[in-house]
């Protein structure tokens, strides 16, 4: 097989969104029309906290070439601390995607709240495209997309 080359490339991405703030700035998003890329498949959690990290490595591992988790602002979590422990769990699989070799910039993590249509669509549309650039999940079974 060929070289995947970088224009042709379509990434896999997982979005991981917060019910209360997150899935609701999506939905803003689409609601204004926003221009989003495609690119991106949601699912929807109840926190950011809930994430645990055998489920990001195992995302990973079944095809996914980058993954978003995405919360309330830190203080502002429907369930108190959520998204501290989140932060915390995001610092620790960094490193993990280090020491497999992963590179750590397929996982991101940011704050956006449920009033931020315009933020949520700028922060997908530019984790689509540092992921396009990086071109596909080295470790990639297509085992789930």
């Amino acid at each position: 097989m060929g070289e995947v080359k970088i224009n042709n490339f379509k990434p896999k991405i997982v979005g991981y969104l917060c019910n209360w703030c997150t899935y609701a700035a999506a939905d803003l998003a689409g609601a204004s029309r926003l221009d989003i890329k495609p690119s991106i498949n949601v699912i929807r959690v109840m926190c950011s906290s809930r994430i645990d990290q055998n489920l990001i490595l195992t995302t990973f591992f079944g095809g996914a070439d980058g993954i978003l988790i995405a919360g309330c602002h830190p203080g502002d979590c429907h369930y108190d601390k959520g998204n501290y422990y989140a932060r915390r769990r995001y610092a620790l699989l960094k490193k993990v995607l280090e020491t497999l070799k992963l590179d750590p910039e397929r996982l991101q993590l940011s704050w956006i709240s449920a009033a931020e249509g315009k933020r949520y669509a700028t922060v997908v549309n530019e984790f689509t495209e540092r992921i396009r650039k990086l071109g596909p999940n080295p470790i990639n079974n297509n085992s789930y997309f």
